[in-house]
């Protein structure tokens, strides 16, 4: 066992404001000197981003579905073993999703401390807070943060209306200028926000004078294993495109392909960067959209897949990766883009969300568990190599395969099956 003061930030519904308390909470101990480890729930690209800024840390995703629950006991323990203070931020409202939030929290012993957004109720709060309390049993429930209060009489309500022996941890007010910016996707990227410090700073400086500032009580880790994963990728040199167009990167993929031995070179097409030499290609999801003209016009990225395409290396394509080796992109606003032509067709951008959901592709090596998450649709008259599945059995996102190139709207987690991955990427 290892001990750890933890906490589990919920709330009744996404938009309430846990990623901002979150980040904002971890960097109110981190400029006290304490070390802090963030860990997100969901298979979420964009928090995590605001929370390693937050933190100083790598973030990593807990999901007992898509990372499974051995792989989150052993991330806990091992942060538990390096870190003053765990927080966990959780995954749209405190019960949705099978698993839920909530799952997490009850298997792993983890207080929880529900957000809510009390713009627009007074009393009411108290109820609210009462059925997250309550709604299962066996929840470690701790108590509540007031979010977006308008003044102090207000906080005073909400705390009035608590139940008997809920913790209070205090509120925040209404401001405008410390909001973390959006867009269709989610959060911006924690590269495109220059003024994160400062907002950081401004709601740290906030939470200070509530009782979020104090260390929860510490919580015991069991002892787990970091599984051992064989160096099937040994000598292997892989390109990793991470750029602005392409940052939807989980730090345990990373880690997976160090464990396997291969070594990471990373570069950015919307700078400019011709592939570099290597073994295999990693082109993750993001936004290509967006940096169209910056990506069409780097000749030697576009010139350097081609080439690595035709000798038969390795290319995984997820997402927005897969989106830009079609011959176009058409943008929301209906002007198509060139773009590298490794698969024929086109992606054209939705209005709204076009997928989203747990997807396991089942390969020979094993099965490889990810999610999807887009805006835009595929046009090729290309057939799916194979095809993901949900959780439940549905039929899911179409696998392309062309040569060495596995191109797919599924983001993959690397160490649900690191064979599998393996075996993508050329190893043995």
């Amino acid at each position: 066992m290892t001990a750890c003061p933890a906490l589990f930030v919920a709330a009744p519904a996404s938009g309430q404001g846990k990623t901002t308390v979150t980040a904002a909470l971890a960097h109110l101990h981190v400029r006290r000197g304490r070390r802090v480890r963030i860990f997100k729930c969901g298979p979420d690209f964009l928090d995590p981003q605001i929370h390693a800024v937050a933190s100083g840390a790598p973030v990593h995703n807990l999901d007992l579905g898509m990372c499974g629950e051995a792989d989150a006991a052993w991330r806990l323990h091992a942060a538990a073993g390096e870190a003053d203070l765990i927080l966990v931020e959780g995954v749209m409202g405190l019960y949705d999703g099978t698993p839920s939030g909530a799952d997490i929290a009850r298997r792993f012993g983890i207080p929880v401390m529900a957000v809510i957004d009390a713009r627009a109720m007074a009393q009411t709060f108290g109820a609210v807070a009462h059925g997250l309390a309550s709604y299962q049993p066996g929840l470690p429930f701790s108590g509540v943060l007031a979010n977006h209060v308008g003044s102090t009489r207000h906080a005073d309500l909400l705390r009035e209306a608590l139940p008997a022996g809920m913790a209070w941890y205090g509120a925040l007010a209404r401001d405008a200028e410390a909001m973390l910016p959006e867009r269709h996707l989610g959060l911006l990227q924690a590269s495109e926000i220059d003024d994160l410090g400062a907002r950081l700073d401004r709601l740290a400086d906030k939470l200070a004078e509530t009782g979020a500032a104090d260390l929860p009580p510490a919580v015991e880790f069991p002892s787990a294993a970091r599984p051992r994963v064989e160096p099937l990728l040994a000598g292997k040199r892989i390109a990793v495109a991470r750029d602005a167009a392409y940052g939807f990167i989980y730090p345990a993929n990373l880690d997976t392909l160090w464990a396997l031995g291969a070594e990471a070179i990373f570069f950015s097409p919307v700078a400019g960067d011709p592939l570099p030499p290597c073994d295999a290609v990693w082109l993750p999801g993001g936004y290509p959209e967006l940096h169209a003209a910056a990506i069409s016009a780097n000749r030697g990225f576009s010139a350097g897949l081609r080439a690595h395409h035709q000798a038969g290396r390795p290319i995984l394509a997820e997402c927005g990766g897969m989106m830009s080796l079609f011959e176009s992109v058409v943008d929301k606003d209906g002007n198509s883009h060139e773009f590298v032509g490794l698969l024929p067709g086109r992606a054209v951008m939705q209005k709204r969300l076009a997928a989203l959901g747990m997807q396991q592709l089942e390969l020979p090596e094993g099965t490889l568990r990810g999610h999807t998450f887009h805006y835009s649709k595929s046009e090729t008259p290309l057939s799916p190599y194979a095809r993901a599945q949900t959780p439940d059995g549905r039929e899911g996102e179409a696998v392309y395969r062309c040569g060495g190139l596995v191109a797919s709207y599924v983001h993959f987690y690397f160490q649900s099956s690191p064979r599998a991955v393996a075996a993508v990427f050329g190893g043995r």
